[in-house]
């Protein structure tokens, strides 16, 4: 190998001790800089098995002796050790590079796991650690050599390494890993929740409520994901079991898949990750069952009054009965329907109360979209403040008004289909101001669709999936959906590469404001009356529907692009970005 050139050497061998064995010999005949580098230098390696499915069990780790550390697990009695060793087609990927020390190791290590996490491939991961490492000399290139490395297992190993390495750090599954390095700022809140909850389990009161609060983009998603598995990770066999629940379907979806795969739960029908209604019922059915602690993700979806099968008043407060500790994560700016909407006051009073307790974390550090300060004002005035402003050029995101919603489309699919620098998974969205229902079709028509004067596409979740290993997917992972509209519904808790927003007829711009009308709403939803507590029918929608543009335009990392139907709003906005 020459070094200059920074490739990396990978082996397959049998995971076995006549594989070691040949692996040895091998080296012996390798040239002097595979040896130093696979024999002396730290080594990243992947041991995997194939079960009946077609699945893999995998195992990533790292150590600076690779021999050593291989007979260590062929001879341990632990039962995963004995799982992989017992299957004779059990295989191991040794993998060296010239700039491997042992901090560059565990963070590719942590990459791995992360990011097989996401494969449909794979089953099961069996090293769960947290390993994501510091700042150190050669930080900067890790990402680089993680990619580097993957692709080329992609290339060689497509069975285990089934897309490319931009495909495989855009799944939602890696994204939600509670594996990522925590910011200071996460650092610092989940030093203090968990101090709380270890308290909350000494004493017999239920009820206690842990607030965390902050705006789309937070890294609230990762912060909760890493404190469950935290939680999971030191809980005792017949100890009270512990929740996540969330109201979000595409996000349930992808909880209850991390789920599994980490195995926090026995099996598929383990409700551990759960809606809020089916909790509340099973627990209201069995209220002798109580958990330890509930993890809620986005609370603010969290019903304030009854619908359905729920005939409660306040989901939180019914979830009060029946843990010591709820973990909410809020952002009233992402509440979107009537039946989710709460008082100012009882959000204060909620805020007050926690803050009183000590048990209030408010995160504020951006971490998903790479805009400046003033392209992110710009979206909260534009939304918020009805306030559009000329914007300075952002040199780290691109922000641009389409001529057409077909231009809008185009520039997706090319975002979309191009997977270097940061490009990939980009979807067009819209507000709801166009008719959808999930049963039938419209009249004359095969789809509900987008339609903006001869151009159309369909509203999400209904072109045919080719691939139904794709079904499960999260709607913006599933390729078909380049040719859909997202909303809110598909959208809500994900990220995007570059989003493309088609602002409806909802929202117009009239009398040098930004303004909301209802009436051009299709979003039921968010439109339709509310009755609050002391019985008083108030609309909301104003609110709602600006919640509903926030969601939207702060799903892209790298840029967003932009179409408004309202012909006063589009030059508008097309003079404030130039």
């Amino acid at each position: 190998m020459d070094a200059i050139n920074n490739e990396p050497i990978i082996k397959k061998i049998n995971y076995s001790k006549d594989g070691l064995e040949s692996f040895s010999s091998e080296l012996i005949s390798d040239t002097k800089k595979d040896q130093i580098l696979l024999s002396k230098y730290p080594t990243v390696y992947i041991i995997y098995q194939k079960d009946s499915s077609g699945k893999y069990t995998t195992y990533v780790g790292e150590t600076d002796d690779i021999t050593r550390r291989t007979k260590e697990h062929l001879n341990s009695d632990e039962d995963k050790w004995r799982y992989l060793s017992r299957n004779k087609k059990s295989e191991m990927l040794v993998i060296g590079h010239p700039f491997f020390n042992k901090s560059l190791t565990l963070d590719i290590e942590n990459q791995f796991i992360m990011s097989l996490n996401g494969m449909e491939s794979v089953k099961y991961t069996l090293n769960q650690k947290f390993n994501a490492q510091n700042r150190y000399f050669t930080s900067i290139l890790m990402m680089k050599l993680f990619r580097d490395i993957w692709d080329d297992l992609h290339d060689k190993y497509t069975y285990l390494f089934p897309v490319d390495s931009s495909n495989a750090i855009d799944t939602a599954l890696y994204k939600i890993s509670p594996f990522h390095r925590l910011t200071d700022e996460q650092e610092k809140a989940m030093a203090i929740i968990f101090e709380k909850i270890l308290k909350a389990g000494s004493n017999k009161n239920f009820g206690q409520i842990i607030f965390i609060e902050g705006t789309a983009g937070t890294g609230k998603t990762v912060l909760l994901s890493h404190l469950f598995h935290t939680i999971i990770a030191g809980k005792g066999v017949n100890e009270p079991k512990d929740y996540l629940l969330v109201n979000h379907d595409e996000q349930l979806k992808v909880y209850r898949q991390l789920g599994i795969k980490l195995q926090w739960m026995k099996s598929s029908d383990d409700d551990m990750i759960s809606k809020p209604t089916h909790f509340i019922l099973e627990h209201e059915k069995h209220p002798e069952e109580k958990a330890d602690t509930v993890v809620v993700d986005e609370a603010h979806l969290l019903w304030t009054q009854g619908k359905q099968s729920y005939r409660g008043k306040n989901q939180l407060e019914d979830l009060r009965k029946f843990a010591k500790t709820i973990v909410v994560v809020f952002d009233r700016k992402q509440i979107l329907k009537t039946e989710e909407y709460w008082e100012n006051k009882k959000i204060l009073d909620l805020e007050d109360q926690a803050k009183k307790d000590d048990n209030y974390v408010e995160l504020t550090h951006q971490l998903r979209m790479k805009a400046s300060k003033e392209t992110t004002d710009w979206i909260n005035d534009f939304v918020y403040n009805g306030i559009l402003q000329p914007l300075p050029r952002d040199v780290n995101y691109d922000i641009k008004i389409m001529n057409s919603p077909k231009e809008l489309h185009e520039k997706i699919i090319n975002k979309n289909r191009n997977k270097e620098y940061g490009h990939g998974l980009s979807r067009v969205l819209s507000t709801f101001d166009w008719s959808y229902k999930q049963k039938g079709s419209p009249e004359g028509e095969k789809y509900w669709n987008v339609r903006i004067g001869d151009w159309k596409l369909p509203w999400n979740l209904q072109l045919p999936v080719s691939d139904k290993k794709v079904k499960h997917l999260p709607w913006a992972e599933q390729p078909q959906t380049i040719n859909e509209v997202g909303s809110t519904y598909t959208i809500q808790g994900f990220d995007l590469n570059y989003a493309g927003v088609i602002i409806g007829p909802a929202v117009k711009f009239r009398d040098g404001k930004v303004v909301f009308c209802p009436k051009d709403s299709k979003n039921n939803n968010a439109i339709r009356n509310r009755t609050l507590e002391d019985g008083t029918k108030v609309n909301v929608a104003q609110e709602l529907l600006r919640n509903e543009l926030n969601v939207l335009l702060t799903r892209g990392v790298n840029g967003l692009y932009l179409y408004a139907v309202d012909e006063k709003l589009q030059k508008e906005l097309i003079k404030s970005i130039r």
